[in-house]
């Protein structure tokens, strides 16, 4: 079996089950969405954040992108796919909680540490990273004894800081949290460990869920 047929196999055991064990649940799906969390997760392919929470379908609105950033709210007309994912959950589903889910091992942060800044670049990639080159300077800085590996682990604890500051510029996600109506997350999963773990904005640390 190869890789895509494992896929569709995978599809025709998920479909029998569906049919077998829960029919009038997947009909209800089929009307409406009502999940009440966002999750903006990485496109890395062994963080997918329904298997790691074993979400039912319709429990979350998932966006996935390169390291999981959220870019600061920019109203200029171009096209933003991250911006316009989180206008339709928060303006058009009303979730409740917003959920920012960075992981160890992230190839967007390798990325952004591997490349040089003062360089210019077209790369998609690069120029996607290039928003939070700040955490990068910051990280450097103030940890240049540290070895690459904690670079890159201190970059992506940081990213996600900095995403959940980006989130809060939104000025309808900005007006659903002074309501209480809406909260704000950041989480860490540790791929080898299976563990996972939430920011802290008390310590400004992450601590094991």
């Amino acid at each position: 079996m190869n890789a895509l047929e494992k896929v569709i196999d995978g599809f025709r055991r998920f479909r029998d089950d569906a049919l077998q064990t829960r029919p009038e649940f997947f009909e209800k799906l089929a009307r409406q969405q009502t999940p009440k969390v966002m999750v903006i997760g990485c496109c890395d392919s062994r963080v997918d954040p329904a298997i790691i929470t074993s979400a039912d379908p319709g429990d979350l609105f998932i966006l996935r992108n390169v390291a999981n950033l959220v870019p600061p709210f920019e109203p200029d007309g171009a096209r933003h796919g991250t911006s316009a994912a989180l206008e339709f959950a928060v303006d058009g589903l009303k979730v409740e909680h917003i959920v920012v889910m960075g992981h160890a091992g992230c190839g967007g942060i390798r990325a952004l540490l591997q490349r040089d800044p003062t360089q210019p670049s077209t790369d998609f990639i690069d120029v996607w990273m290039s928003q939070i080159d700040g955490v990068r300077e910051q990280v450097l800085h103030d940890h240049a004894h540290v070895d690459a590996h904690e670079h890159q682990h201190l970059c992506e604890l940081e990213s996600i800081k900095v995403s959940l500051k980006n989130l809060a510029t939104f000025p309808w996600i900005a007006e659903r949290l002074e309501q209480g109506a809406l909260q704000l997350h950041g989480w860490y999963y540790d791929i080898g460990r299976a563990q996972l773990m939430a920011y802290d904005a008390a310590s400004d640390d992450f601590k094991p869920m």
